[in-house]
């Protein structure tokens, strides 16, 4: 059974005027009366507050209060405010108290009445009966079945607490009724943490279950809902590890065991019980009836090869009965079989999921991609549920979803999404579902999805897929010429399957033939169709319809590899107006020839985009069109994203070494419009990167790479922006271009010290280094060396970080570049905490947010909050180096630097330790876990070592040992020193 939270009794003797008494006809000025007892005594009368008194007024007032309008004698009063041992004024004291909150308070309010006093209330306008009957509506939706309801209350009257009830209020009385509404506001919290787990939201809880539990040691149902918490967030071993320092704590302290229902949850984690994620409340009246969808398409018959990604998801899938959630998604570009796999591997693991499987697709490549809230309705149908059951909003919608599948085994397939965005409502978020998901964007910011990127077949498999569609006699005779047709189809499933479905309806063709046609890269787009896919003859006479000045539109906007183009990048290329251009484009959408992605941006279906390109080799007049339409992109792109550089860090001097443009580029109005533009463009940005890579373009190419770095840092884009980088720096190295490959090297290096891999950024910052030797580039010597001197920093070589930064500062104060000095600066204070000079530290720190101030930054001035609340925090001003840290948090997370916002987090439970604080350290530790930070695995294995320590000192040695466990290994697998550590670390707690 679910504890469920009492309301705090309050004093009511038997006699005086009831409630619904004293409601009828109240007086405007009573109406316009609230009053406060859950946290400070407080009276306000409309907006304004008033002055109520001294503490022992308002010990009088909140006895009053607490009795729900009803009259309280003297005498009553003299017990509540004194006890026992009252002064031999007090009846003298209490008339006192009343004439002055009397002058105070509204004409009203407080009444003499029967030898007593009384205070009158209006519903709802004492925030303690506000919060009960928040508390009666949640009790009641909860009993029905509808937890987001009942959650939404319960937080609106957790949120009426303002800190410790009756604040600073003397007496016997308040003293009982302070314990009586602190236990009752954590019965609450209790429930509602309850409710939370019940709707899946477990990793969530762990943070603030981790603190409570740390604030109430002894308080066994957190404990029990922290040990839920962590086994359904697969941290099996620590919730364990709650159970045994609960069970060492409570016989320390109280010399008992822990109680029954603590003990069995134990048991349950240890043999995995399948049922261990099961809402433990009673079930409600059900609104659906239980069906068995069968919704998966059907497998092609002869599906190919694949058979190590087959195997890996298989096996996912397999195991999903003793997980809370099996996430697998599938991405690579259009035609690699995405969905073929999917469907393919959905049908082998079927006998998994016996009460299921749904499918959709989700229409993520084409105009309109489906709603959640369409789809979520879809699927509550094909799971039983009756349409007047199914709610209106997408939340709802969506924890409904997750109500009707607890407790079954269903897999879910969500085809051709655009996002993560899209996909995350959608997901089962259950112990033994799973859910499968395909699209053309690698999903690096789905939490916890098993990423697979899908590349074309290997030669092999490729051979084998033509092999089975056209027949064994036919291939084995003309080998050689198989692997020809396998190649010029670029290994594409989509083009083979065309190719080998033609070769195989004309019996007069030998393979040899076909390679021969495909031969022709002019005509091989016209020889790649076949009955339904023979789609060229529409595409012809849509492009034969057309004006000339579509048709020139048509032709080179598909130049361009980005996902689609917005209307201003598709003006640059056309080099005419934005009105001019928006027409041409939209009679393209009319001729089905380009879809409208959505208001202002355009792109092609991956076939059609062939086409084009055929056309523009065709009819393109003169040639050099091509290069010069493409040049105008690469312009446009670059002065944009050096407008959006310059707006976020002015005073940097990077705008003033990147080459000059043809194009002005967009203005912005404000950073967060430029910011929002930098990374809606991300993808064709790097695309547009990746097809600069000729001798002529190639130094524009790295220079968007420099002015788009935010990118690096984006969870979505980051390693694109890798591939990107590498292509650049392979091209210049091909070339001979010192300076390109120099830039580039750097970037990637940047990028590199962002997923903690030191080892090969280090590798590349020694070839830039060699570089900067040959190549006069004041971007190059500056940045070289902050970033060798960073890639020290992380190797724990203190020494020859300093050096490396020393010089950096002097190539940045050089070449005038402040902002860059100053992001040097803050990075030799964080070095020379780390030598033992706090002292100067600190004052480098400071020197740095000068800088930034100076400038007029606000965003960038978060990393010198950073530096300083690093050194004041280790010269053991640790207050003042959590306002710093504390502040610097809150731009990350503002400015949406995930990674520096969980590195934040990290720093401050540092503080939060040194200071003695563990449980407030352990709470930002697992924020630190939830967000992730900047280093990728080292940094994580680092912050579990923190949360151990914590933890440690909490009491919680197994959990402790725990996380110790698995920092080592992360550490060990790297090679990190960081090992030795841990190591020490564990050792004392395996000998105790």
């Amino acid at each position: 059974m679910v504890d469920v939270p009492r309301v705090p009794e309050q004093w009511r003797p038997a006699s005086g005027n009831t409630p619904e008494e004293r409601t009828e006809g109240e007086s405007p000025e009573v109406q316009a009366s609230r009053f406060s007892v859950l946290g400070p005594v407080r009276a306000w009368h409309g907006t304004e507050q008033l002055n109520t008194g001294s503490p022992m007024q308002r010990a009088l007032l909140a006895a009053l209060l607490l009795r729900d309008g009803r009259t309280a004698t003297a005498s009553e009063l003299i017990d509540a405010l004194w006890g026992d041992e009252p002064p031999s004024q007090a009846l003298a004291a209490v008339r006192t108290y009343a004439s002055r909150l009397r002058k105070v308070l509204p004409a009203g309010v407080l009444l003499s009445e029967s030898g007593g006093y009384a205070v009158r209330v209006t519903d709802g306008a004492l925030d303690l009966t506000a919060a009960e009957d928040l508390w009666a509506a949640a009790e009641k939706a909860r009993g029905v079945g509808d937890l987001c309801q009942a959650r939404s209350l319960v937080n609106k009257a957790l949120g009426l607490w303002d800190g410790e009830p009756l604040a600073n209020v003397p007496g016997p009385y308040a003293d009982t009724q302070r314990t009586r509404l602190e236990e009752w506001r954590l019965q609450i919290v209790e429930s509602r943490l309850d409710m939370d787990l019940e709707q899946g939201c477990h990793a969530e809880a762990v943070s603030e279950l981790t603190a409570l539990t740390a604030a109430h040691p002894l308080r066994e149902r957190l404990r029990e809902l922290l040990m839920l918490a962590l086994y359904r967030s697969g941290r099996q071993a620590e919730a364990l590890a709650v159970y045994a320092d609960t069970r060492r704590l409570l016989a320390d302290e109280l010399g008992v065991d822990p109680r029954p229902g603590l003990k069995e949850l134990q048991q349950r984690i240890l043999q995995a019980d399948p049922a261990l994620s099961e809402p433990s409340a009673a079930d409600p009246e059900p609104a659906t009836t239980v069906v068995r969808p069968a919704q998966l398409p059907a497998t092609v018959p002869d599906f190919t090869g694949r058979k190590s990604f087959v195997d890996e998801l298989s096996d996912i899938l397999s195991t999903a009965e003793g997980r809370v959630m099996a996430v697998s998604a599938l991405a690579g570009i259009g035609g690699v079989g995405k969905t073929t796999l999917a469907v393919h591997v959905a049908h082998v693991a079927r006998t998994h999921f016996p009460d299921g499987q749904l499918y959709v697709d989700l229409q993520g490549a084409g105009a309109r991609a489906a709603e959640p809230e369409t789809v979520l309705g879809a699927f509550l149908r094909a799971l039983g549920t009756a349409d007047p059951a199914i709610p209106e909003s997408l939340e709802e919608r969506a924890a409904l979803y997750r109500s009707v599948l607890d407790g079954r085994r269903v897999l879910v397939l969500l085809d051709n999404a655009r996002d993560a965005a899209q996909v995350r409502p959608l997901l089962p978020g259950m112990e033994g579902c799973a859910a499968l998901v395909t699209s053309r964007v690698r999903m690096v910011d789905l939490a916890g999805a098993h990423l697979v990127d899908l590349d074309v077949m290997s030669p092999e498999e490729a051979l084998l897929l033509f092999t089975r569609i056209v027949g064994d006699e036919r291939v084995t005779s003309e080998r050689e010429a198989a692997l020809d047709v396998v190649a010029a189809c670029g290994f594409l499933p989509l083009a083979i399957r065309i190719a080998a479905s033609r070769l195989a309806a004309r019996r007069t063709w030998t393979v040899s033939t076909l390679a021969a046609k495909l031969a022709d890269e002019r005509r091989r787009l016209d020889e790649l169709q076949a009955g339904d896919l023979a789609v060229k003859a529409t595409f012809e006479l849509g492009y034969g319809q057309l004006e000339p000045a579509q048709a020139r539109a048509f032709r080179l906007l598909g130049l361009a590899d980005g996902p689609d183009l917005s209307l201003a990048a598709a003006a640059a290329v056309l080099d005419l107006p934005l009105e001019e251009t928006e027409d041409l484009l939209e009679a393209l959408v009319d001729t089905s020839l380009i879809e409208s992605a959505a208001p202002g941006r355009y792109r092609y279906h991956d076939l059609v985009r062939l086409y084009a390109r055929a056309c523009a080799e065709r009819d393109e007049q003169p040639p050099s069109e091509r290069d010069a339409a493409m040049s105008r992109l690469l312009d446009f792109y670059l002065a944009s994203a050096a407008r959006v550089y310059a707006i976020e860090r002015p005073g940097d001097r990077t705008v003033d070494h990147l080459e000059v443009t043809h194009h002005l580029g967009l203005e912005f109005d404000d950073p967060a419009t430029a910011f929002d533009w930098l990374h809606a463009e991300a993808a064709c940005i790097l695309a547009c990167v990746q097809q600069s890579l000729a001798p002529d373009s190639l130094r524009r190419g790295v220079d968007l790479l420099l002015a788009a770095k935010d990118l690096a840092e984006s969870g979505a884009s980051s390693y694109r922006y890798e591939v990107a980088t590498r292509a650049v720096r392979d091209a210049a190295a091909a070339v001979g271009d010192a300076r390109v490959e120099g830039r580039a090297r750097v970037s990637l290096a940047q990028v590199l010290h962002k997923v903690g891999h030191f080892e090969g950024a280090s590798v590349e910052l020694k070839r830039a280094e060699e570089l900067t030797l040959v190549v006069d580039d004041p971007w190059m010597q500056g940045n070289v060396s902050n970033e060798l001197g960073i890639n020290a920093y992380c190797t724990k070589r203190h020494t020859a970080c300093e050096a490396h930064l020393l010089n950096a500062i002097e190539a940045f104060r050089l070449d005038g570049n402040r902002h860059s000095e100053a992001s040097a600066l803050c990075n030799w204070s964080r070095v020379l905490v780390m030598l033992g000079r706090t002292t100067q530290a600190i004052d480098l720190a400071r020197q740095g947010m000068a800088i930034y101030d100076d400038l007029g930054l606000t965003f960038r001035l978060a990393n010198a909050k950073y530096a300083l609340g690093i050194s004041l925090s280790h010269a053991g001003r640790h207050r003042e180096g959590l306002e710093q840290l504390t502040d610097a948090l809150q731009v990350f997370a503002k400015n949406r630097q995930r990674l520096w916002e969980g590195t934040a987090h990290y720093r401050i439970a540092q503080v939060h330790l040194s200071a003695h604080q563990p449980a407030q350290a352990a709470k930002h530790s697992e924020q630190a876990l939830a967000t992730g930070c900047v280093g990728g695995d080292w940094m994580r294995a680092n912050v579990l070592t923190l949360l151990g320590k914590s933890l440690d000192s909490l009491g919680q040695l197994d959990r402790a040992r725990a996380c110790w466990n698995e920092a080592l290994g992360i550490h060990e697998e790297a090679g990190a020193l960081e090992a030795e550590e841990v190591r020490a670390l564990l050792h004392p707690v395996s000998a105790a």
